[in-house]
């Protein structure tokens, strides 16, 4: 353990890993509007990467290939370069004391390493030995809601949809969709290169690695990683993941049985005091949360809550947040200000 899980109290040296990706970028938007305390920013990135201009606080930065000597002083490091990558640097993180915040399913289920949704478990944070993982982007979306709704009673059960928007899969994959539609639209042949089949007007299952148990990486990830952060070993927990159409922000329909009744307007209130969620709901309307609500966007959109009509301690609702955002970098940054001493 480090002589202290805080980060030192002045402005730090922060470097971010994998800063050319669309996650990346976002980290760097978020450090700049949340007014992180930074004295030095070094944007790190692959060879093919490696020379990029971009503006953070109005002054020009480089991104840079990433070696060793690159680390050296550094406070903080946020990764979102894949798993492969934070394992090969994390040594050399360590070594300078530094603390990595890491974006990957590398060290998310490792017991050592806590994994954190602030508005869920943030007291978690202060267990780390130099590295936090960063949760899937679904799994947070998710767990920022059952979490208040588990004070009302006992989570059982939980069976959830996905429908993932093209962000989840990079910036490439983002760009892909929009000339395939384009495409399309033309009456041309669409053939992807990024993602195994074309998302232009269409979707499908997700494509992550299909495991033994005839789940998908992916779903595994949120049943796993669920369990692990609201601390409840024995959840049951089921999950189905789509990819769909649809360019930034992951929408999820999740029902929830519980050990007792609870009615949809206690679980209303309950979600409108939490950290991080807003309401959308309109009956009359049949309004409820939409990606286009959250795209670039803090909060997690919840609405759509009714009581299961199959079994009595059953709760329903639908949700939309912002994949890249709160799924990811704002996640990430927000970990960071934990640690940050208080004056």
């Amino acid at each position: 353990m480090r002589k202290s899980p805080f980060l030192p109290d002045r402005p730090l040296k922060v470097a971010v890993l994998g800063s050319s990706g669309a996650v990346g970028s976002e980290l760097l938007k978020i450090l700049e509007q949340r007014n992180f305390p930074i004295s030095e920013l070094v944007l790190l990135s692959s060879e093919r990467s490696e020379g990029k201009k971009i503006i953070w606080k109005g002054e020009e930065l480089v991104t840079k290939k990433t070696t060793k000597e690159e680390f050296l002083n550094l406070d903080l490091v946020l990764a979102s370069a894949g798993g492969s990558i934070s394992k090969k640097w994390l040594s050399n993180i360590k070594e300078q004391n530094a603390l990595l915040i890491d974006n990957s399913s590398a060290f998310r289920l490792d017991k050592n390493v806590p994994l954190v949704v602030p508005e869920v478990n943030a007291s978690e944070a202060l267990n780390h030995d130099g590295v936090i993982a960063n949760p899937n982007c679904t799994t947070i979306l998710l767990t920022i809601v059952l979490a208040p709704l588990s004070k009302l009673s006992t989570i059982q059960r939980v069976v959830v949809s996905t429908y993932q928007s093209v962000s989840g899969a990079g910036q490439l994959a983002m760009e892909e969709l929009k000339y395939l539609t384009e495409k399309y639209l033309q009456g041309n042949p669409q053939n992807s290169e990024v993602l195994p089949y074309s998302l232009a007007f269409n979707l499908f299952l997700h494509n992550s690695p299909m495991l033994a148990n005839n789940y998908c990486e992916e779903e595994m990830k949120m049943v796993n990683e669920t369990k692990k952060i609201l601390n409840i070993a024995n959840l049951k927990l089921s999950a189905t993941c789509v990819r769909v159409p649809v360019l930034r922000a992951h929408s999820e329909s999740i029902n929830i049985e519980f050990a007792g009744v609870v009615e949809p307007k206690d679980a209303l209130e309950e979600l409108k005091k939490s950290p991080g969620i807003e309401i959308i709901e309109d009956y009359k309307k049949n309004r409820f949360p939409m990606p286009n609500d959250v795209m670039g966007r803090d909060n997690v959109a919840v609405g759509r809550l009714r009581t299961d009509i199959s079994q009595p301690n059953g709760l329903e609702l639908w949700l939309c947040g912002d994949q890249i955002r709160k799924g990811a970098a704002l996640n990430a940054v927000q970990i960071a200000e934990l640690l940050i001493p208080k004056k």
